[in-house]
């Protein structure tokens, strides 16, 4: 278990803020909230990001997300609990996320484009990459759930 190295927070506030407005921005985009959890916790589960996974799950929660549901999250493909929208964004969320791996299969952009308009398919991947930021600085210097 990695200790924390540095509050990052406390560090860098102004990088925090900034963060946080854009999450403020992400939320008016009318993405549906329990779509952003499920984007937040797949990205957090992919990155070994047990601090934003504790969070995300618990926040999925909050807002009405069932356990078997987020029990499934990471075996999304495997179960039927997931809609075809929801199906083609955690697809999309693994794409980005393991981008340095393997680009975005044509495949995976194609179902993403028949859930999605052009602008929401912008906005879900600026949600992907903002969790993953978050992920990177957790990770980085190694922020533990209480």
């Amino acid at each position: 278990m990695t200790q924390q190295r540095h509050d990052f927070m406390q560090a860098s506030p102004d990088t925090v803020k900034a963060m946080y407005a854009l999450e403020g921005a992400i939320a008016k985009f009318g993405i549906e909230h329990s779509l952003l959890e499920l984007i937040r916790l797949r990205a957090s589960q992919i990155n070994g990001c047990a601090f934003c996974v504790d969070m995300h799950t618990a926040d999925a929660r909050k807002a009405g997300e069932t356990e078997r549901r987020l029990y499934a999250v990471s075996v999304w493909r495997e179960t039927p609990f997931f809609t075809p929208r929801e199906r083609a964004v955690l697809a999309w969320t693994e794409a980005l996320t393991n981008i340095a791996q393997q680009h975005p299969q044509d495949a995976d952009y194609a179902a993403l484009a028949a859930e999605l308009t052009p602008a929401e398919m912008v906005n879900v991947s600026l949600a992907i990459g903002t969790i993953n930021t978050w992920n990177r600085l957790a990770v980085g210097f190694g922020k533990m759930p209480d």
